[in-house]
């Protein structure tokens, strides 16, 4: 029985996607509408990798890498999950169309109700 041993290069699907999330995070962070605090989750995350003090020491020749990354993919996840689902839409749709970054135009907001004098 042969084992068929396959890298992930070979999938370009999976790196597309990769791509595809890190370019919308980006995006993201440059967005006036979404929150300060929430963009300091990339933030932290590249500061982490670029910190000497790691949970795995780089030292170590692959898992001191791999933890970086995990918390890299992690981080960015966290991010696109939480970041307002209509500036996500909007970048996305921006992406697939192919536009340069601008930010989501001004919206009126407007509650509808009904007065009542009681």
């Amino acid at each position: 029985m042969a084992v068929r041993v396959t890298s992930w290069w070979s999938r370009p699907g999976l790196l597309r996607m990769l791509l595809s999330q890190a370019r919308l995070a980006v995006r993201l962070v440059r967005e006036p509408r979404v929150p300060w605090l929430l963009k300091g989750v990339p933030i932290l995350a590249a500061l982490y990798v670029i910190s000497p003090v790691d949970i795995v020491p780089d030292v170590l020749p692959l898992l001191g890498q791999l933890d970086d990354l995990g918390i890299t993919l992690a981080a960015v996840e966290l991010f696109l999950r939480l970041c307002p689902t209509s500036a996500s839409e909007f970048h996305r749709a921006a992406i697939a169309g192919g536009r340069p970054y601008s930010p989501m135009p001004a919206t009126a907001d407007v509650i509808d109700a009904v007065w009542r004098r009681e």
